[in-house]
């Protein structure tokens, strides 16, 4: 038989198949024409919220929430022999062209800072930014023009509002250990405030497979206590943990709408181990020591989980701030 033949029907099943067809639309025209008119009448007549979009819940879902891990050694970095130092953000003779290296939130400062023995930053000014210190290691000692002399330690957070204007020094005064630190600043809600002094110990027992709140807006602070956050003219939290391998925490975010994550993993020497070391997890990103992670797409309410997979317990901070950049 050939191909010619096999293509034409015999014409007994061309009229079987055109009848059919005919019918099959007659049908489908009436069910189409019955199904509209049922639909404009019960859509006059259900509760509006039937036909509604569901709006989607205010805890950010994988899809919305992005994370851009800040490698250790993509940050800025100095040597300046006394001075030993990595920028997260644009900072003295480091510069970047990326808007989130410039700032984030209210952030506009994370130094990680190593100083020698019998060095340090002579007296200089500030004016309206809120500073505050973490010590990691070492001691440093703070002197200022509204009157204090501290030699702060380990587990100890020193916060400054600059205000309208103060003039400070940190100096390194051991003869043999250098002091390893977190400079932090933020930018405030507020213009020309009083400068302030305050010093708070946040132990290693305390951030123990926790989140420990350091630093908190003033405005969500309530009664001060001991044991309460130092306050803060911003719209930003700090927590701390130490959190052992194996072990998670979960952050409960601290205002509704959308909100930032900042993390830094605090570094346990001056470079990243090549193998092991402390290593968190955010989502699908793994941050080993040095790295930090910028967190967008939030909203609160809502929790972040932060998980230690590393082979040694694992410092770092958590930052939840309010989107406006500085």
């Amino acid at each position: 038989m050939t191909t010619e033949q096999v293509q034409q029907p015999a014409p007994h099943t061309s009229s079987i198949t055109t009848k059919s067809f005919a019918a099959l639309i007659a049908v489908l025209a009436i069910t189409l024409a019955f199904s509209t008119s049922v639909r404009s009448a019960l859509s006059s007549v259900l509760p509006r919220t039937f036909t509604t979009p569901v709006c989607s819940m205010a805890t950010a879902s994988p899809a919305s929430m992005k994370i851009t891990k800040r490698p250790w050694s993509a940050r800025g970095h100095a040597n300046h022999d006394w001075l030993y130092t990595y920028h997260t953000f644009a900072f003295a003779s480091y510069y970047s062209p990326d808007p989130l290296h410039q700032s984030f939130g209210p952030l506009r400062v994370i130094n990680e800072d190593r100083v020698k023995p019998t060095t340090g930053f002579g007296a200089h000014s500030h004016a309206e930014f809120l500073i505050f210190s973490y010590i990691v290691n070492g001691t440093l000692e703070h002197r200022d023009s509204m009157g204090n002399l501290e030699n702060l330690k380990r587990g100890e957070v020193q916060f400054t509002s600059a205000g309208t204007g103060i003039r400070h020094s940190e100096y390194n005064r051991d003869k043999n250990d250098e002091v390893h630190f977190l400079q932090i600043w933020a930018k405030p809600n507020k213009s020309r405030l009083a400068p302030h002094y305050e010093t708070k110990t946040f132990t290693d027992e305390q951030k123990k497979d926790t989140l420990v709140r350091i630093m908190e807006d003033s405005s969500r602070l309530g009664e001060k206590t001991d044991t309460s956050p130092i306050g803060l003219q911003a719209d930003l939290s700090m927590d701390a943990s130490i959190l052992s391998p194996g072990k998670s925490v979960t952050h409960e975010i601290v205002a509704e709408g959308p909100r930032k994550i900042f993390l830094q993993n605090i570094m346990s020497g001056r470079t990243q181990p090549k193998q092991g070391g402390a290593r968190i997890k955010v989502g699908d990103i793994v941050l080993g020591e040095g790295d930090g992670a910028y967190v967008e797409g939030l909203a609160g309410p809502g929790k972040f989980v932060v998980e230690s997979v590393g082979d040694k317990p694992a410092e770092f901070l958590l930052f939840d701030m309010g989107t406006e950049d500085a």
